[in-house]
Order: C-alpha cells, then structure tokens, then sequence
C-alpha cells in the first residue's frame, strides 16, 4: 500500500491557534509561531519524528497533527482562555505587551505582571481532545 492509499489519518486531538481579528498580518504570523513552539517544548506527543530527504539530509521533527488556526474578537480570545483555563488544557498565551519586548525574559516579566483576567490577549494556542478544544473556541472563526 502506497502512502497515498492509505486512509487519512483522523486525530482524537487537535491543536488549534486562536487570533485576535484586529492583527496586522505580521504579527498574525508572529503570534502563529510564538505559541505553536511552545506546544512542542512541553508536550512531546505533539512532535512527529524527525524528517530526511532522498539523501539523507536530516531535519527538524515537526508536529504530528495540522495546526487549525482561528480568529475572533478580543471578547472571544478572552472567552476562550477562560474556557481553557476551567478545563485545564495546556496553552500558550501572547499578549499585545509581548510585541513591545525584544526577548524572552522580558516577555515572561511582561505575562507574569498581570493576572489571568487582566492579560490583553493577541493569540492562544490550546491542545487537547477535539471536542474539549472545540468547546473552548465557541465563537471564534476559522482563519480566512
């Protein structure tokens, strides 16, 4: 069987990017990679194997599983990161402050200054079962 006749691959989780709907696109595509690299650092099953070309050229694994990317209103992001927070899924947070930092001590200081409810969210990043994730994305869009 040929890797194009096998049956796709279903996952029982996801992983999915939630982004403020007021964002330039630079900082869109910012935010994307700030919080999907901080899925593979502390959750290793989201990493597939590493990869190699026809010569044997190695790379980077990368995740296993697509990356579903979605938008909503500040009041939405805010939302969702309650809901994420109340089912205790493993997320990743960027807040407006982070664009304003130049390095990661200074973002960690700038996250840690404000309690959850305070934070001025641009972008979530949650994993976790489908139906749980989905629930905590209530109201948000699929990225266009």
């Amino acid at each position: 069987m040929t890797t194009t006749d096998a049956a796709p691959v279903r996952f029982d989780t996801k992983i999915a990017v939630l982004l403020r709907d007021d964002l330039e696109t630079w900082q869109r595509l910012n935010v994307t990679a700030f919080l999907v690299s901080g899925l593979g650092t502390d959750l290793p099953e989201v990493i597939g194997e590493p990869y190699a070309d026809a010569d044997g050229t190695p790379y980077l694994p990368m995740l296993r599983q697509p990356v579903l990317v979605f938008e909503g209103s500040k009041e939405t992001l805010t939302a969702a990161h309650a809901r994420a927070l109340t089912r205790a899924l493993p997320r990743a947070v960027f807040t407006t402050d982070l664009f304003t930092t130049g390095n990661d001590r200074d973002n960690r200081a700038a996250v840690r200054a404000v309690g959850p409810d305070g934070l001025d969210l641009a972008g979530l990043a949650v994993y976790g079962p489908r139906n749980a994730v989905d629930k905590v994305l209530k109201g948000a869009r699929m990225h266009p």
